[in-house]
């Protein structure tokens, strides 16, 4: 008697599972195709026979999962689209880098920040630090350091428009920390010009003397920039080889946010 129940209970659960692995593989058919997709069509993508997927997507209609259109062709629903914003709104990027940080920091024994902006300032929301680290200034969990004196700063400055950032210099008058602070517009101006062009950034011993740190930008699922991720070690441990390291972290950060980089274009 128990046999025979955990039999059946056996079977009816990999009926279950192979329900949700063809309803996928219809949502997936559906994402695949702009336009409204006939039966006939899903059908011969998926492989399922024809009333099989009739009765799926119907069960989907029901759910809001899929919407009919006009003779008897099928697209996306609505509730994806809610679903999808609940999801999006949760995402933290704090939670998101926490891992890949750790792995960065693994790698080169350095200490990887990441950072948000808030203002005219940066703001360290999370870390991995290395104790041999040997830099003066320990940039903790919520401090915060002016945005042209920072690698992650000057992503920010060089997302913002000319206007905006003559705007950020008079407010704050470009005050330094050090003999290697960027203290004028011109000279903000062309660094944010490189920082443009080359894709991360670098801050040359401007905060803290000693130390350099590497930045590259994580971006949204809209290609936002919402967060910058650093590597700081002093300036005689600093590696160019990190560089590649840094950037591939960041973007790993980015994919977990939804952001879908674009598409290398073939070199003719």
């Amino acid at each position: 008697m128990d046999s025979k129940a955990n039999k059946n209970s056996g079977e009816a659960g990999k009926t279950a599972i192979q329900v949700v692995e063809r309803m996928m593989n219809l949502l997936d058919c559906l994402a695949d195709h702009e336009e409204s997709s006939s039966l006939k069509l899903l059908s011969q993508q998926t492989g399922l026979h024809p009333s099989t997927a009739h009765r799926i997507l119907n069960d989907m209609v029901a759910c809001r999962l899929v919407e009919r259109g006009d003779g008897g062709t099928y697209k996306l629903g609505l509730r994806l689209l809610e679903l999808g914003n609940l999801v999006k709104e949760r995402l933290s990027v704090r939670e998101a880098a926490q891992l890949p940080m750790r792995v960065l920091h693994k790698l080169t024994g350095e200490t990887v920040n990441l950072s948000v902006r808030q203002g005219d300032e940066i703001v360290y929301v999370d870390r991995a630090y290395s104790e041999r680290s040997g830099m003066q200034v320990v940039r903790a969990i919520g401090g915060r350091a002016p945005l042209h004196l920072t690698s992650v700063g000057k992503l920010f400055l060089a997302a913002d428009d000319p206007n905006q950032v003559r705007a950020y210099a008079t407010r704050t008058g470009l005050a330094g920390h050090t003999r290697n602070s960027i203290t004028q517009i011109a000279k903000l101006e062309s660094e944010l010009s490189s920082v443009r062009h080359i894709g991360h950034s670098r801050d040359n011993e401007e905060l803290e003397l000693g130390v350099c740190c590497l930045a590259a930008g994580i971006l949204d699922d809209s290609g936002k920039l919402v967060a910058g991720l650093s590597l700081s070690s002093p300036t005689d441990r600093m590696q160019a080889d990190w560089l590649k390291a840094l950037q591939d972290t960041a973007l790993q950060i980015s994919k977990g946010l939804g952001y879908k980089a674009p598409l290398a274009i073939p070199k003719k």
